[in-house]
């Protein structure tokens, strides 16, 4: 079973429905957890709303510090901050493969109730994705090297 940690900086959106997504996806294969650099102490209502949407559990998630796991054995680190935001990405320092999967944060759109909703379909439908491309790998047969490499590239599509 491999330890994947998502992080972010506010632990409140993309990370948990990241953690979500793996947890429901790789059930058997993958323990996910997620944090936060600078937790904002709450999850985001429209990432449960989603979650819900989709059929996944929507309860359990807390906006947690990073710090939580550095005694925590963890494999793979997998950050979704935007760069092309300019967001300050987290960088975790313990050993772990480390692979990035910026997508833009929902909880920042501005506009209607659908324009809202539609965001973080769009960050959904993308973390999704991504999480079943990862999964379609033989993780557990990767050298840390193949990992890095493989599952930053599944982040650049």
């Amino acid at each position: 079973m491999l330890n994947v940690l998502v992080l972010c900086t506010g632990n409140s959106c993309r990370s948990v429905m990241g953690e979500a997504l793996l947890n429901h996806l790789g059930k058997g294969r993958i323990t996910a957890f997620s944090a936060g650099s600078h937790p904002l102490g709450k999850i985001n209502e429209g990432a449960l709303a989603t979650l819900r949407r989709h059929q996944l559990p929507d309860t359990g998630y807390k906006s947690q510090s990073w710090e939580e796991f550095f005694d925590q054995p963890i494999d793979i680190v997998i950050t979704v901050c935007d760069n092309a935001a300019a967001e300050t990405c987290p960088v975790y320092l313990n050993k772990a493969v480390r692979v990035h999967w910026g997508v833009s944060d929902p909880g920042h759109v501005e506009g209607s109730e659908e324009e809202k909703i539609a965001a973080f379909e769009e960050t959904f439908a993308i973390l999704k994705h991504r999480v079943e491309q990862m999964l379609a790998l033989p993780l557990e047969d990767m050298t840390a090297q193949e990992l890095t490499e493989k599952l930053n590239q599944i982040g650049e599509q």
